[in-house]
């Protein structure tokens, strides 16, 4: 593989040590549905150096309107080992690193290595957002969460900023509530959390009764639609963000 003429675009965007840093980054994707697998084919194609992943979720018919993986041939397949595949054919020096379990409120510490320079959180419960974005904040790792990309189609109007303050995601606001609450971040809303999050804010669009918050902490979203310019914006905006911190373009 010619690595400097494969990525040579990557370096004149972002200069020699700007590629650098990136190939020598590790960064951690935490789901890889109709968000993360889309942040991860970004990585990938920035040439970063060390992506984990962490999914438990197969292949199924159901994801074909909005997830990178679901292709008739992988129909049944791991989503970690399609993605982990998919990584080595667009850069075979990436280390992969997989792992098959679903992230708890119980197992962040377990399932979180040290090493990674970045978290970046595209799951839908937001017990376990809390949860993760507390531990990471506690050991200083930086993290970045994605809010709920259901019921929307107009990808325009997704953005990133401070998970302080979002509007039209009730994912985001029960995390950022749960946050307040259980792990002790500002309870005054005109202070900072500085946790970088991608969200949107278009009004949802469910039929009605069919999408509502679970006592279990997870948004139960069978009433929700979605489409792939949405969810995969949310996933490539979040990739871009992390992307451009790893490569010395930090303060966006």
């Amino acid at each position: 593989m010619d690595f400097a003429r494969r990525f040579g675009g990557v370096a004149r965007l972002y200069g020699d040590q700007g590629l650098s840093a990136l190939a020598a980054a590790s960064v951690c994707v935490v789901g890889v549905g109709g968000v993360g697998s889309w942040t991860v084919e970004a990585l990938a194609r920035s040439a970063v150096g060390h992506i984990t992943l962490i999914d438990m979720d197969h292949v199924a018919e159901s994801n074909m309107n909005r997830q990178l993986p679901a292709i008739e041939a992988e129909l049944g397949r791991a989503k970690v080992a399609v993605l982990r595949d998919r990584i080595a054919s667009i850069n075979p020096s990436c280390e992969v690193t997989l792992c098959d379990a679903f992230v708890t409120t119980d197992n962040v510490a377990e399932l979180i290595a040290v090493g990674h320079q970045w978290v970046i959180d595209c799951i839908d419960n937001f017990r376990v957002k809390a949860a993760m974005i507390a531990f990471c904040r506690r050991r200083r790792q930086s993290v970045i969460t994605v809010g709920g990309a259901g019921g929307q189609r107009d990808a325009s109007r997704v953005r990133v900023g401070d998970l302080r303050r979002t509007e039209q995601d009730p994912l985001l606001a029960r995390t950022r509530k749960l946050l307040r609450h259980d792990y002790g971040f500002p309870t005054n809303p005109k202070r900072r959390f500085n946790v970088p999050c991608v969200w949107s804010d278009e009004p949802r669009v469910a039929p009605p009764g069919e999408c509502d918050a679970s006592t279990e902490g997870s948004l139960n979203c069978a009433g929700f639609g979605a489409c792939m310019p949405v969810t995969a914006t949310f996933g490539l905006i979040a990739a871009g963000y992390v992307i451009d911190q790893l490569a010395g373009r930090p303060g966006r």
